[in-house]
Formats: structure tokens, sequence, C-alpha cells
């Protein structure tokens, strides 16, 4: 085949790379991406979206439960059943439908898709293994979007009845016991998403808490919700092997074995730099991910990196972010990573999302601090959603109350997100929030009375 020519080479159409080269396209600069499976990658294929349609599933079917007995909204329901089988396919169907829409949004921005195997030849040249043999791109600008892949732990390979997230998400049958290894925000998503679906749930953490990246005050409603549903963790707790439907647990009192029809692994994500090449570029790395400076450029000229291989967060929209950022600059735009916060969500149960800076943080940076919280037991809308466990907490800096950091735990506090990371970007105060009138009945408003409350004129409690 003869070479290609082109201004950009994306290597990876997930999340960053597709967005990248449709901006890119729509900048006019000519583009090229190679992707060796299916565009959208991790998020749209094997993680994001079709974790949270599971969970969406999961929710529907636990409700459903609920109310096949007594319950305080008079709803009976009798012997509720789920098809996980069906389930998958829906979920499948939904993964298609968003695939298919982002390689339609490369057609219609003019980007040419290949696919394949992409390795470095140099620093601007590719060679793709194709299903019709090799082929050559020669591009002035590269940038690498390859994504990360699941730990594997060496006691533990997956294969079998021991899965990463991307096997666990396919199963078409509920396991009669999963324990999964890692209390971190995948593991507990799939592990809450099948207890509710009715496995006999256990979660092995080597940490002390849940979700060590979120402080205690957050997880302790997700701890309390995982203990109504039985799930049985295991703090201070490591995995060492799988035999005979039984997984092997180290704890400070010994070994114990639990029944394990399915072992779920999921201790983390390591960058999916293995497959391309990169030994041929010698690129400067920060540990195991690309090193980058603030308009996303590795060591070498012309070579660009976004995404989870260049580091935490690994966050789908973090990437899309860079992935415009690298766009732009392609086109001839002078631009920067200038962003002030990047919201995390975990669709635990309840839900946590953040943005900002927690107490310690902005504490360990120097601030003195103000900080207030509402509980969502005095949210009205809360109440008629029959979910109040939970609050919002507002963190801003004591002289002039620029706010620092949002936090919330809860059901439904993801759409939260989006707010928390406007009024942090734009530099809002206590005041603004305060004197915003938020729309009653909503969870919002749990948003303003924790500025009042920072404020000194909480109204509601």
């Amino acid at each position: 085949m003869d070479p290609i020519e082109t201004d950009l080479l994306v290597i990876g159409a997930g999340p960053g790379g597709y967005v990248c080269a449709i901006r890119a396209g729509q900048l006019g600069v000519s583009t090229v991406i190679v992707e060796k499976a299916r565009p959208g990658g991790t998020c749209l294929n094997v993680g994001c979206i079709p974790s949270k349609a599971l969970i969406h599933a999961a929710d529907r079917f636990h409700i459903a439960l609920e109310q096949s007995g007594d319950n305080p909204l008079g709803i009976t329901v009798s012997e509720p059943r789920i098809d996980l089988g069906r389930t998958i396919a829906w979920k499948d169907e939904i993964v298609s439908r968003l695939t298919g829409g982002v390689a339609g949004l490369l057609k219609k921005a003019g980007v040419k898709t290949v696919q394949g195997q992409a390795r470095f030849i140099d620093g601007k040249t590719v060679s793709v293994s194709t299903e019709m043999g090799e082929q050559r791109i020669h591009a002035r600008r590269i940038v690498i979007a390859t994504g990360a892949r699941p730990v594997e732990l060496p006691d533990l390979p997956f294969g079998g009845n021991i899965l990463s997230s991307t096997e666990a998400l396919t199963l078409t049958q509920v396991p009669e016991s999963l324990v999964v290894v890692g209390a971190g925000y995948i593991g507990l998503e799939i592990g809450t998403a099948f207890a509710k679906l009715g496995a006999r749930v256990t979660v092995v953490e080597a940490e002390r808490r849940i979700l060590p990246h979120y402080d205690a005050d957050l997880t302790q409603p997700v701890a309390n919700a995982l203990d109504r549903l039985g799930v049985q963790v295991l703090l201070g707790a490591r995995a060492s092997g799988y035999s005979n439907g039984e997984l092997a647990v180290a704890t400070d009192e010994g070994e114990d074995r639990i029944p394990a029809a399915k072992v779920l692994v999921a201790v983390g994500r390591v960058p999916h730099l293995d497959d391309c090449g990169l030994n041929e570029l010698s690129l400067a790395m920060t540990g195991r991910f690309l090193r980058i400076d603030d308009q996303c450029r590795t060591s070498m000229r012309g070579v660009f990196a976004i995404g989870d291989v260049t580091g935490e967060p690994m966050l789908a929209h973090r990437a899309m972010a860079q992935g415009v950022l690298v766009a732009e600059i392609a086109a001839g735009n002078a631009r920067i990573w200038d962003k002030t916060c990047i919201p995390a969500i975990c669709f635990t149960d309840p839900e946590i999302v953040t943005a900002g800076l927690g107490p310690d943080a902005a504490r360990e940076a120097g601030h003195s601090i103000r900080t207030a919280s509402f509980p969502l037991h005095a949210n009205g809308r809360a109440m008629t959603l029959e979910s109040t466990a939970g609050f919002v907490r507002v963190i801003a800096r004591e002289d002039n109350n620029l706010i620092l950091g949002l936090q919330a735990v809860g059901a439904g506090v993801s759409e939260l997100s989006a707010q928390f990371a406007n009024l942090i970007e734009m530099g809002a105060r206590l005041e603004d929030v305060a004197d915003t009138i938020h729309a009653h009945p909503s969870l919002s408003e749990a948003v303003q009375e924790a500025a009042l409350a920072a404020l000194g004129q909480a109204l509601h409690i």
C-alpha cells in the first residue's frame, strides 16, 4: 500500500484520541486516526458506558426486589427476576450505537480511519498492521492516545474465573459468589451492581479502608450501603491465590479461603504502551507514564501524548480536554493546559463527586479555610427520592471566601459535578453561590445551603 502523508496522526481512538481527531478535522488539519479495535476505547466499549448500564439495570432490579415486600410507597411487585443475558444485549446495543456514532463523527470531520496495530518506526513514521498488509503513515505531528489496561496480579492471572472489569461486564449469568479484589471505584461499582443482582459479594482490600483516595467522611455512606446489601468487606487483606473455587486471602488473623465462583481483580490500571514500539523513540517518562508539558508535548519534538498514558487522573473527560488542546495547537493556535480542576465521580451507592481540593489537601497547600456541609436528610428533593444518606460540602479560603473545593456523596449527586467545576473554574466565592437562586425542590439547593452554612447564614439546618 502507498504510504499516507498527513499533518496529524492520532494513535488510539478512545475518548482523548477521537475527540482530538474530530476537533483537528473541524479546524482543517489533515488528520489520520489509527485504532486496532472499535472506536471509543475502554470508556465506550468496556468501561464507563457499559458499567453504568449494568449499574442502572442492577438498581432497577434491586428497587423491584424492595417493592416486592412491605414499603412506604404502597407499591407491590411479585417475584421480580432478571435475565442478565438480555441485560448485556441491551448494554451492547448502547455501546454499538455510541461507537458507530463516533465513527460517523470522524468521517464527518474528514478524518481518515485506519484499523490495525500501530508501531513507531521513528518520530515521524508509523507502521500499521492491517488486514490488507502493512500501511506506513508519515505525519508532521503524532499523538499517542493508547489508553490503559487493567493491572494483572502475578498470583491471579486473568483467565477462566479470574476476571478483569472487561470480562465482568460481559457475564450473562449472575455468579452465586463474587470476590472483588480491590476496593477502589471500579471494584466497588461493579461489586455493588452484582450484589444488587443477587450475587454473594466479598470485597478484599489491602488498605485499611475502602476507596482510599477519598476521605473517610465521603466513603462512610458507601460503607454503610455495602453493609446493608450484605457485602462482606475485608480490609488489610491480600489475595494470594485461587484454586478449587476458593480464593486464598491473607489477613492479620492468618490465611482464610473464601468461596468464589468468580473473582474480579480491580487493583488499578497501567498505561497501554507495550505494543506500539515506543522504544524507538526513547521518550522521557514519569514513572510508568509519558512525561508531558503544559501543551501535552512529550520530550520529542512533534510527538504529543494525551489521556491515561500521561498519568492521573485517568478520566475520560480529562483525555477529551487534552485532545481538544492538542488539536487546537496542531491548527496553529496558542494554547496551554490551564484547567483549575477536573471533577471526578465514583458511581457507587451512593455516588461520590469531587472537584478541587478537599479539606486536608487545602490545608496541606497552605490555605486557612472555612468549610461546611449540608446533609441531604434536610433536603426536600432527597426525601422525595427516598435517598437522604449523604451531604454536600464546600471548602473556601478563610480570608476572601474563594471556593477551593466542593464534594458530595448521595444518590444522584453526580449531576452536580458540572456546577462544582464551573464554580471553581470561574473563581466563585461563597457569596456568589449563596446569592444565586437555586430551583426548589432540587438536590442543587444543598450546594447553596452549604455555602450559606460556611458563611454562618444557614437557613435549613
